[in-house]
């Protein structure tokens, strides 16, 4: 059993409280996911249940966990500093267990995870490692030393689709805790018995959280049937009151009006009138009291929303947007041959998206098209590439990063659209390097908008919004009107999103459908 115990978190810099008397027992069983928009917290409740001294250089916290013997396996959301400059023979030998399996067990597990049987030994530096790889590298160290509970941040974070169905299998089977962070819809809907949503209203000055034992799917839906309730009745006490009000307010001015003209000459009606006034007053003041238990309206995190492109960003369907051919793809240190004989063709707004197993260079592969596409002058391109360090300076702040003229009214427009995203007025002046994962992801969005590009280059444009905020931005991404090259493991995405798949094999890109896949 893992328990917390009246958890509160504040954050240091602005003083905003994360979450706030949070309370929740985990048993053998629960397979548990933590949701809610960019920057609400889920990563550090999960670091602190892991270890609370991961979050004290940024958060106070107040509270207890009560682990009982439970061995925990923390998954973080990126590789550790300390661990990038490491060979993965070097990675994996660092911990005891691994030492304790046998060549057959490591073979087994390679196959399950769908690495090469030598990955374990290989002298390749961690850095080096496709952002899929160093998920499945940390992962499988994590299960070699036999943890009763699995945190795992962002497991499905740039891992191929036939290494998210093992990830669901893996959460599945397991009979024992499992508390995990995801923005992969999918694997929510299918693994998830355990919904922890926590929520910033109020412009992110309130903190809530609502925790309930159901699947994702049946979770939204009655959230949303309460919602609506919630709505209906408020909206018809307002109704209600409304009426009450309009007929208390005639009889308050009949007898006030009554009591202005009565004459001196007739004290006893004055009397019966002054009696009828503090009746009424009364009734007043019942009503007040009565109004201070309506039912409030729902509060919710408001969605995001803003446009990419315009009526500009059209692509004629006969202009060929690319004509790109390559004999060889190479690793990123030039070891290794990854693929050969690579063509794709894409012409007006076309949407297409590149899947293919880690490591087989489909990133490379799109920084390759991206520098090509970049260097064009008949086309505005923008690119988002997986590790948003190479776009964004993380020393600036999101308004300065932005806006690129110093102009007063140009900085003005950004912090509206900032608004929209749901930046508070603190974030919009943190540096970049403090934000989350989607708010980075975010300001690349909303510069690739700022731009008026045509043609976006987008790798895991996905990965790092949350599952409530992920249909919009797929609808949002679905609308553009330019041409969009992909690199995606998100199955919704992929099927709402984009108009062709292509795998990337080692002989180069084939033209597949994902439905048909499975």
């Amino acid at each position: 059993m893992l328990q917390i115990k009246n958890l509160t978190l504040t954050h240091k810099k602005d003083l905003r409280e994360i979450l706030s008397d949070f309370s929740c027992v985990f048993n053998n069983g629960d397979k548990a996911v933590i949701i809610g928009e960019e920057g609400n917290g889920k990563s550090t409740l999960l670091k602190w249940l892991y270890d609370p001294l991961m979050v004290e250089e940024y958060c106070e916290a107040e509270g207890e966990r009560l682990i009982s013997g439970e061995v925990l396996g923390y998954l973080a959301q990126e590789l550790p500093k300390e661990d990038q400059q490491k060979s993965v023979y070097e990675f994996f030998s660092e911990q005891e267990s691994f030492w304790n399996q046998t060549p057959k067990e490591l073979n087994q597990k390679a196959v399950k995870f769908h690495i090469a049987p030598d990955f374990f030994y290989r002298e390749q530096q961690m850095s080096t490692l496709s952002g899929g790889e160093k998920v499945k590298a940390q992962l499988m160290r994590i299960l070699f030393a036999e943890p009763t509970v699995l945190l795992l941040d962002e497991p499905s974070n740039d891992i191929d689709i036939e290494t998210l169905e093992t990830l669901e299998e893996l959460i599945l089977s397991w009979d024992k805790i499992v508390i995990y962070i995801s923005h992969d819809e999918t694997l929510i809907e299918r693994t998830a018995n355990k919904i922890i949503h926590i929520e910033q209203i109020r412009r992110k000055t309130k903190s809530r959280f609502c925790i309930a034992n159901t699947s994702y799917t049946e979770y939204l839906k009655n959230r949303s049937s309460q919602m609506e309730n919630q709505a209906r009745q408020a909206a018809d006490e307002r109704r209600q009151k409304q009426i009450r009000d309009e007929k208390f307010q005639r009889i308050y001015q009949s007898v006030e009006h009554a009591q202005a003209v009565i004459t001196r000459q007739n004290p006893s009606g004055g009397r019966l009138l002054k009696k009828k006034m503090h009746a009424v007053k009364s009734i007043g003041r019942r009503f007040e009291r009565e109004d201070e238990n309506m039912t409030a309206m729902p509060e919710e995190e408001t969605a995001i929303y803003f446009e990419l492109g315009t009526k500009d960003s059209k692509i004629p369907s006969g202009k060929t947007v690319l004509d790109y051919s390559l004999d060889q793809l190479t690793s990123p240190d030039g070891s290794r041959v990854l693929a050969e004989n690579i063509s794709l063709r894409i012409r007006g707004s076309e949407k297409i998206c590149v899947i293919g197993k880690n490591g087989v260079g489909k990133t490379a592969l799109l920084k390759k098209i991206a520098k090509d596409l970049m260097e064009r002058l008949d086309i505005r391109a923008e690119y988002m590439p997986q590790n948003y360090e190479d776009q964004l300076d993380m020393s600036l702040t999101p308004v300065e990063y932005l806006n690129t003229t110093g102009d007063k009214e140009e900085m003005t427009r950004i912090r509206t659209y900032l608004g929209a995203l749901k930046y508070t007025a603190d974030e919009m002046d943190h540096p970049i390097r403090e934000l989350s994962g989607g708010q980075k992801a975010k300001v690349l969005l909303l510069k690739m908008s700022l731009s008026n590009a045509n043609v976006l280059i987008l790798d895991e444009p996905t990965r790092n919004f949350s599952p409530l905020s992920g249909p919009v931005i797929r609808q949002m991404l679905a609308a553009f009107p330019g041409a969009i090259i992909s690199i995606s493991h998100d199955r919704k995405y992929i099927i709402e999103v984009c108009e062709k798949v292509y795998r990337l094999e080692t002989h180069g890109l084939v033209e597949t459908n994902l439905l048909s896949e499975g």
